[in-house]
């Protein structure tokens, strides 16, 4: 009897466990429950520039409590933005509220009429920012659940900390995720320092205001960039620092033994910048020129010159641009070292003397592909230096 009354026992206690492990399995919702939804978009307001988060609250399909986050340019064309978040009172199929923008101190007044259209939503009403007011006119809005929408708020910043190596990401490029309100010391910080700042990562996006953070890509030399990360992550309000993608571009890099083109631990760039000229004179069918290299960068920036082929008669002269980069292969000790170099600039002008004919030089509209003046340069390179080239649909060096 005891035995059967253990089986029975353990009969009940697993159907338990089983009937809990189901409803673990296939949870639903409780009858009332809250549900947060989100529109990302409102066609039409600020003429198409403004970047709108509405976040509602419901309880089944009545909307219980809304929030109206809207990020838009300070005046029309402008890449300066504000932003003014309002917590919205809902009364009926209307949507009201009053709060000031962030940046301007102005005041703002938010009325809308909310009306479902079929499986989408429909918004009018106005928008009043100080003295402008935008009319609101917006149909056909879908909405998003909560997993929805945080997926399409996932903003990567491109930051690598520590990069296997430089073929993801560019041996000069450095990007500092900082916040909002340390970024203007930080910039002030690398006045009169050797690195060259993005303007367009000065701006201010929509993302960055309300993160809070502001991420700023700049570009030095290779040889210090390591250290420079370094002194980066230690600065007040910075988030991360670290490389990002960059002026590299695989397809047109070698990478080659790194001993013959060294004095002791630094590149020996007189003897670099002669071996890459002299290739490319042969290849490009021109004369060097020039050769400087950036204190800020570390690019070497040539020039060539030849006799235009464009009308012979007018014995006009191409000068023809190539920016190249030299690094290690990867941050640290390496004995190997990478090269990119860039697709040449040509520019014709007249340099007879004497009268000059007025060139405009315009676009060829050429489709994209390996340049006419290209002539192999990528090739010729690895060949003197003894490289490898990238092979792209394998992703290793061949």
């Amino acid at each position: 009897m005891r035995a059967l009354l253990f089986l029975l026992a353990g009969l009940i206690t697993a159907a338990t466990g089983l009937a809990y492990g189901q409803m673990k399995l296939s949870p639903k919702a409780a009858p009332g429950a809250n549900e947060t939804r989100y529109f990302t978009a409102i066609d039409g307001l600020m003429d198409g520039n403004a970047d709108v988060i509405l976040k509602e609250t419901r309880q089944g399909k009545a909307v219980t409590a809304a929030v109206l986050d809207v990020c838009y340019p300070i005046a029309k064309g402008s890449a300066r933005k504000d932003r003014f978040v309002a917590n919205l009172t809902v009364n009926g199929q209307t949507l009201s509220g009053t709060t000031q923008s962030i940046g301007g101190k102005l005041p703002v007044t938010v009325k809308l009429v909310r009306k479902p259209a079929g499986d989408n939503f429909e918004f009018k009403g106005q928008i009043s920012i100080g003295q402008a007011v935008t009319e609101v006119n917006s149909t056909d809005n879908s909405d998003l659940s909560e997993r929805e929408f945080r997926e399409s708020q996932t903003v990567d910043d491109g930051i690598t900390p520590q990069p296997r190596d430089f073929t993801e990401v560019s041996p000069e490029a450095i990007s500092v995720r900082v916040k909002l309100d340390a970024a203007s010391d930080f910039l002030k910080a690398l006045k009169g320092q050797d690195v060259e700042i993005s303007l367009s990562s000065l701006a201010v996006s929509c993302d960055a205001l309300r993160a809070g953070e502001q991420t700023i890509n700049l570009s030095a030399d290779p040889d210090r960039a390591a250290a420079l990360i370094a002194k980066f992550r230690i600065a007040p309000g910075v988030v991360a620092a670290g490389w990002t993608t960059g002026v590299v571009e695989m397809d047109r890099t070698i990478r080659f033994p790194a001993a013959d083109w060294r004095n002791g631990d630094r590149l020996n760039r007189e003897k670099l910048s002669s071996a890459i000229s002299n290739v490319l004179a042969g290849t490009l069918a021109a004369k060097p020129a020039s050769s400087e290299w950036s204190t800020s960068t570390g690019k070497l920036n040539l020039t060539f010159k030849r006799p235009s082929q464009t009308f012979p008669a007018l014995e006009l002269t191409d000068t023809i641009e190539v920016t190249a980069l030299a690094a290690p292969e990867k941050p640290g000790a390496s004995d190997r070292l990478m090269l990119w170099i860039s697709t040449p600039v040509v520019s014709t002008a007249d340099e007879t003397a004497g009268p000059k004919l007025n060139l405009a030089n315009d676009s060829s509209g050429e489709e994209e592909g390996e340049p006419k003046d290209d002539n192999g340069s990528v090739d010729a390179l690895a060949k003197e230096f003894k490289g490898q080239r990238w092979d792209a649909d394998k992703s290793v060096w061949k």
